[in-house]
């Protein structure tokens, strides 16, 4: 029973849930799915109504995330070491439909979902997550929007309050009978940041807010019973988010600074989604689910790229630190770049399910286009004594980085689940093709009035897997199996090469009446594992867009979970804990561009991917109350290849953080939550990306109440 089960299981209605938009299914055991399999459902994400996926996601063995707003708007999410730069190497979905603004041609995921509103979240490592592609080396995300409630009506309305002005309003209202079912959901949340700018009262925060509205037909006959959804989605953002850290003297003195240089860094997006489900039960054996979507997400990063002509990465942090402390008489020179960008991403999508006894089969295909449109500009500013920064000289659009990535693609899979005895064997085989190509105007050329330089590479490629589980007796499960793991190239590189590795993986499940615990080891043999030169990785700006082949990489690990709930007369105790250990390997020597990779020497660790990782939680649970702690433990990180053993200017120290959270029940309608992340207000480093540092959210405690309507 997870946290807060006593307060919210009676609070949650129940929902329509459409098959095919999910990883696991309603008829499916986790326990039996080979490879890492877990799910979030609505209660444990209640249990302290975290709206940062970061936090979310860490009580899952084998994912890193990479903290750096500290409110997990733009999450950096890695797998089995894959690397977490904006999630580029997982496959992030929503309702079963690719979430990034550009999966093929630009996978960066600049927008992400707001995991505040979900209602489940599917993680998926191994073997069977090579039905969900592009990339498969890692595993796949699925997060399950709000479903249409069963009841004829059913809302609720949940208003929080915390500290650096943090507010949140989130309500939802829906029903439905035999024949149709709609629901409409706002969510809105903001604070004004825990950093403060040197000289300005311009805050650090941000407002995000997130619409989204369903309705669902049934129709059809006994023998031919069908659904059809519509999904309506719109998300803004407006948020002070910076790349500028703090140079080392300043950190140490106070981590929660920002230069006055970085004043004007403001991230405005805009997101929309029309998404069309249909569901059809073809007979007891077969059902069909299509689904169509189209996705369009514009952004605009306003932020610094250089000062008095130094890159962040070549001394431009250090010009802003001498300026702020020591003025002087003299201006300084900003440029900020208009990192504008648009997105459109668009296909339709099929998946066929056949019970056939002994056979539970899948085969799915998709097609799927998308581009991203980079048209930028840079703004050249002066600052005087008086830290008022003034326009010098505007920018003309499309004078900077004008250029188009686009994809066209086509996937298909056959995934077969054979049971026969104890065994469960599942087979799969994915196709991908695409075709990838860049047309770029240059910096001359805004207007788009001249032939572009074009450039294009075509990709197919096959990916098979197996695996099998071995239920020794009805509590252990033994599971095994390999597979293929693959992510594309950069577009328009004929020099790119794909990423492919060969994943193994060997575990046992066990689950008890009191004590459930999984053990799994993986091992990823990378015949080439390629970086893709972005401004988040802190590349300079004429090596952006460049992909660097690193070659044969080794990446071996070990995932455990276990937890345990006993009863202490009207208090429930549940714990549970979470450890990874990952072990990483470049073989070979290479230099690149990228300031995470660097100079690499065979036998160098990859950077950002911490050796150990541990989560334990503990709760009790009563009647009209829950309480509950989670300590979290993250290992030292490289923030270049290199060794741990190297100089310490390359590495992040190790650190614990405790989050707390208490709920009340008023009655059956109405609780109160407190949430308290990093309780003890713990000082870390969190990323040293784009040549200077950035602290962790501090001591946050936010009051919510919710109230079913």
């Amino acid at each position: 029973m997870p946290l807060g089960s006593a307060v919210s299981e009676e609070m949650a209605p129940k929902v329509y849930e459409i098959e095919h938009l999910t990883i696991f299914g309603a008829a499916n055991s986790v326990n039996d799915i080979p490879g890492s399999a877990h799910e979030l459902d609505q209660q444990e994400l209640d249990k302290f109504s975290f709206t940062d996926i970061m936090r979310t996601l860490t009580s899952v063995p084998g994912v890193y995330v990479l903290e750096e707003d500290g409110y997990g708007l733009r999450p950096n999410i890695g797998m089995r070491g894959t690397g977490q730069n904006r999630s580029e190497k997982v496959t992030i979905m929503e309702d079963g439909v690719l979430a990034a603004p550009a999966p093929y041609s630009a996978p960066s995921a600049y927008y992400f979902p707001t995991v505040g509103r979900m209602q489940k979240i599917e993680v998926l490592k191994g073997t069977s997550s090579a039905m969900y592609g592009p990339r498969t080396t890692g595993g796949v995300i699925n997060m399950l929007s709000r479903q249409i409630p069963y009841e004829e009506l059913a809302g609720q309305l949940a208003l929080s309050y915390g500290s650096d002005d943090y507010k949140k309003l989130h309500a939802f209202i829906g029903g439905s009978n035999e024949d149709f079912g709609g629901v409409a959901e706002v969510f809105r949340y903001q604070a004004d940041g825990f950093r403060d700018i040197n000289h300005s009262d311009t805050d650090t925060g941000f407002i995000k807010n997130d619409l989204l509205s369903k309705f669902r037909m049934n129709f059809g006959s006994s023998e031919l019973q069908q659904s059809l959804e519509f999904k309506l989605k719109y998300s803004d953002e407006d948020s002070n988010e910076t790349y500028m850290g703090l140079n080392d003297v300043d950190f140490a003195e106070n981590p929660f600074a920002r230069y006055s240089a970085s004043q004007r860094d403001n991230m405005k997006t805009t997101h929309k989604q029309v998404q069309i489900n249909h569901q059809i039960h073809l007979s007891d054996k077969y059902t069909l689910g299509t689904t169509a979507y189209y996705n369009d997400f514009s952004r605009n990063w306003y932020k610094v790229s250089k000062v008095n002509g130094l890159s962040l990465e070549s001394g431009g942090v250090d010009a802003a630190s001498a300026f702020d402390n020591a003025p002087g008489d003299a201006t300084l020179a900003i440029d900020v770049k208009a990192n504008n960008r648009d997105y459109l991403s668009k296909g339709i999508q099929s998946t066929l399910f056949a019970d056939l006894a002994s056979h539970q089969l899948k085969v799915g295909a998709r097609y799927h286009e998308d581009e991203m449109d980079r048209f930028q500009w840079v703004d050249k500013y002066s600052m005087d004594a008086q830290f008022n920064m003034s326009l010098s000289s505007a920018g003309t659009p499309g004078s900077d980085s004008n250029l188009i990535d686009s994809a066209k693609a086509f996937a298909a899979f056959i995934h077969d689940e054979f049971s026969f005895d104890d065994f469960i064997l599942n087979t799969g085989l994915r196709y991908e093709s695409m075709d990838l190509d860049r047309s770029d105007w240059g910096k001359s050329d805004p207007l788009r009035e001249a032939v572009p330089t074009y450039k294009d590479n075509t990709v197919d490629v096959w990916l098979p897997s197996i695996a099998m589980t071995y239920r020794y007796h009805d509590d252990l499960v033994l599971t095994a199996g390999v597979q293929k793991g693959f992510a594309p190239p950069a577009p328009g590189n004929k020099e790119a090469e794909n990423e492919e590795s060969i994943n193994y993986e060997l575990g046992l499940r066990y689950k008890g009446s009191v004590v459930s615990a999984e053990a799994l080891y993986f091992y990823s043999d990378y015949d080439n594992m390629h970086g893709n030169c972005t401004a988040s990785q802190g590349c300079e700006e004429d090596n952006i867009g460049d992909q660097y082949n690193a070659g044969e990489v080794n990446v071996s690990g070990l995932e455990l979970k276990a937890g345990a709930e006993w009863s202490l007369d009207n208090v429930v105790l549940p714990v549970s804990l979470t450890y990874t250990y990952t072990d990483t390997e470049f073989k070979n020597s290479f230099t690149s561009q990228l300031d995470t990779w660097g100079d690499v020497t065979q036998g160098d660790a990859l950077p950002y991917v911490p050796r150990n990782l541990l989560q334990l939680s503990a709760e009790l649970i009563a009647d009209k109350w829950s309480g509950g702690m989670i300590l979290r433990y993250t290992g030292e990180m490289l923030t270049q290849a290199g060794s741990f053993s190297s100089n310490t200017n390359t590495h992040i120290p190790g650190r614990t953080v405790v989050d707390f959270t208490a709920n009340y029940k008023i009655d059956d309608k109405q609780k109160v939550i407190l949430s308290v992340d990093n309780l003890f207000d713990k000082e870390y480093l969190s990323t040293r990306v784009h040549g200077s540092l950035m602290a962790g959210k501090p001591r946050t405690i936010i009051l919510s109440y919710n109230v079913i309507l």
